[in-house]
């Protein structure tokens, strides 16, 4: 319990300590600047600057993401938050746990609706799970620990606070106590666990959809257990992280994020589905019908109750945390499967694992700069790094050398909107000192939010680079391509808003004005070379790879 009273601005950053957020992200302005000026001055207290709201948002999220905890972001009253939505958007389609503080003038001047007003909680709401305004100084510390609980509290995601600046002026003397995180470590029941294996144990079609919800309860041993107990094939749905190794022949792949007929056309054919820690399904232009043959027994794991059926019906659901059902799971399939059912789910399995080891022997290099250079960058490092994908487009020939293996080492761009990469790999390398980190993002993605560099260019922080550069919105001519065939329309050339062409950007160049260095990659033999620049350059580092 702390007796004396202290302005309320030095008082919260205590608060922040105590719930273990020592590093700020952020962008400063007028309302914030009290508190801001207490941030100076505070012990064991760190304030990483960005330049523009969107990366501060960016980095914070990587951060939070690396870290495995929650992350801390400032933004500027309703200018600052409006910049960084997109991104809000982001961690909270990614269930990325942030605690985001906005300040505003004051409660005293709420009736005048001057320069700067407005209505921070109902901006903040859309793209957070939690929005509120601190409007008492006797409650500043009570809500940014509940803010913290919401946020750390699966599902997780971002949370919002608005802090006046009166309200922070004001003397407090609240106790500064860290936040209860309820446990949510939540076994279902022998009789629920029985249920769900009677109904999946006799399949001759399994398929498991899995996402960021394993990852998340450090189930990813537990499904592989269940997967192979089955034989059956796995797809990763919202996934973003290392939920099952991309080296498991039962690993298939990501459903994907754009359109709903081929997500039914992977799943349409199994006559048991096992869904654990996603939703389903997460397109742009989802399957209005049930993608799920009739009479296919549904089985759904979540902690998130609200995603258990509500898109499609299943047969069971269990809101529980998935490690401890799938384990409960596996012990039960262990008991039930007979001799038949054991020797077809093993059969499954040899069957993949000889398809796994022919396209392993199949893989080739192609030859071009971008293969040449994650080849030689996989071979100089022996695959010890982590990587923020962003690549989109590129993300297969990415992921060929630099397979998500292990958890913690691959992190993929979830949410939508572009320029999560650059900003990511900086909040992984300040999470990460000690490792190689390396973030690859389309030259479009490289755009929203090349102020990253400098921020890493500040800091210090030694994070690589990667520019998958095709000068133009890829991923909008491959789009369109299908809503062409989709509507019988005659190919004609792709919209000139889609191209990045004219004028040409200096990636390397840009990175030399933001205080990082970089090359450009145009040709094979060129990209070699750049690796070890890349690897032996103390700092940030941009290579620019023409595809």
């Amino acid at each position: 319990m702390n007796a004396e009273a202290t302005p309320g601005r030095e008082r919260l950053i205590e608060q922040f300590k105590a719930d273990g957020l020592k590093v700020m992200f952020g962008n400063p302005g007028t309302v914030e600047q009290g508190f801001l000026d207490a941030v100076d001055a505070a012990a064991d207290f760190r304030y990483v600057l960005a330049l523009q709201e969107t990366v501060a948002a960016g980095i914070a999220d990587g951060y939070a993401r690396a870290t495995g905890g929650a992350a801390l972001l400032q933004l500027h009253s309703g200018v600052g938050l409006g910049n960084g939505i997109g991104m809000l958007y982001q961690s909270l389609r990614g269930h990325t746990p942030l605690v985001v503080v906005a300040g505003d003038a004051g409660v005293r001047y709420d009736a005048m609706d001057a320069q700067m007003a407005s209505d921070l909680v109902a901006m903040a709401r859309p793209v957070t799970k939690y929005a509120t305004r601190v409007t008492d100084p006797r409650s500043v510390l009570r809500t940014i620990r509940r803010a913290v609980k919401i946020a750390l509290t699966p599902p997780r995601g971002p949370v919002f606070v608005a802090l006046p600046m009166d309200v922070l002026d004001e003397l407090n003397s609240e106790p500064v106590l860290p936040a209860t995180v309820p446990l949510t470590d939540v076994a279902p029941s022998p009789a629920s666990v029985g249920r769900a294996a009677a109904l999946l144990a006799g399949a001759a079609r399994p398929v498991v959809l899995v996402g960021d919800g394993v990852a998340l309860s450090g189930a990813q041993a537990e499904l592989v257990a269940v997967a192979e107990l089955l034989g059956a094939d796995v797809f990763e749905v919202d996934s973003s992280e290392v939920n099952i190794a991309a080296s498991h022949p039962l690993r298939r792949g990501q459903t994907g994020h754009m359109f709903g007929p081929h997500s039914k056309e992977l799943v349409g054919n199994a006559d048991a589905v096992l869904i654990v820690g996603t939703y389903v399904f997460p397109e742009v232009f989802p399957e209005l019908e049930n993608p799920f043959r009739p009479g296919a027994k549904v089985v759904h794991i979540d902690l998130n109750a609200y995603e258990i059926a509500k898109n499609h019906p299943v047969d069971l659901g269990l809101a529980a945390d998935p490690r401890h059902a799938l384990r409960a799971l596996a012990g039960v399939l262990e008991q039930r499967l007979t001799p038949a059912q054991r020797a077809a789910a093993a059969a499954r399995l040899d069957v993949r694992t000889r398809e796994w080891a022919r396209a392993e022997l199949a893989a080739d290099d192609d030859g071009t700069p971008m293969a040449v250079f994650l080849r030689t960058l996989a071979e100089r490092t022996g695959r010890d790094l982590i990587v923020f994908d962003e690549a989109l487009t590129t993300s297969p020939l990415v992921t060929r050398y630099l397979p998500p293996e292990r958890p913690g080492d691959y992190h993929l761009t979830r949410g939508g909107s572009l320029g999560v990469g650059f900003p990511g790999a900086v909040g992984a390398k300040l999470a990460h000192p000690d490792r190689l980190v390396v973030g690859f993002a389309g030259d479009g993605g490289t755009m929203y939010t090349h102020q990253a560099l400098w921020t890493a260019a500040r800091y210090g922080i030694d994070a690589k680079f990667v520019v998958c550069n095709n000068r133009k919105y890829r991923l909008l001519d491959d789009n369109i391509a299908q809503y062409w065939r989709e509507r019988d329309i005659a190919e004609h050339p792709y919209p000139g808003s889609f191209d990045l062409a004219h004028p040409e950007i200096d990636f390397a160049g840009l990175a030399r004005a933001l205080g990082a260095d970089g090359t450009r990659v145009e040709k094979p033999d060129e990209a070699v070379a750049a690796v070890a620049r890349m690897l032996a350059h103390p700092g940030p580092y941009l290579v620019d790879i023409q595809i």
